[in-house]
């Protein structure tokens, strides 16, 4: 009997919070890695569900408790050669409670227009999929890269309940 190939994944949320029509993004300095402006989130903590994982996460990167939260989809990317796979799930809430922290640790806390958020500074990835959270249904989008994680060999996304 053949063992199974040992695959490393890594899983990851991020939180769409949304008031109306702005949602609140963090605008990440470069020391922190990643930077522009993002969508709380982070490494879900075992054993942890993913939702709660988002939940906590917007908890402290912001202050704020998410009540409710709506699954909106799934973006990785994976190395083939590596059996790597990073996963993050991705939520959307649209009620909250609390206060914006004064001091928040991953960068500063920004209301924005949702019509003008794709025009401020984003990772290329967080862009690419920020239009999904306010769109119907879910999403699975699917990239696939080299050993070295420089090219992009392959490149799926698919809109389910659309």
């Amino acid at each position: 009997m053949r063992e199974a190939p040992q695959i490393k994944i890594d899983i990851y949320t991020i939180c769409m919070v949304q008031d109306r029509d702005k949602v609140l993004l963090i605008n990440r300095p470069d020391r922190l890695g990643f930077p522009g402006f993002i969508a709380p989130g982070g490494k879900v903590d075992f054993p942890e569900t993913t939702s709660e994982g988002a939940i906590r996460e917007v908890w402290e990167e912001t202050g704020l408790r998410v009540i409710d939260i709506v699954y909106k989809g799934l973006y990785e990317f994976v190395i083939p050669e590596k059996k790597y796979r990073y996963m993050v799930f991705n939520y959307l809430a649209t009620s909250f409670e609390g206060e914006l922290l004064q001091n928040p640790p991953e960068g500063e806390l920004v209301w924005v227009s949702i019509k003008e958020a794709l025009n401020l500074p984003m990772q290329s990835w967080f862009k690419r999929r920020f239009p999904l959270f306010f769109e119907p249904g879910t999403f699975e989008h699917q990239i696939t890269r080299d050993a070295e994680n420089k090219t992009v060999l392959d490149q799926k996304l698919r809109l389910f309940g659309t």
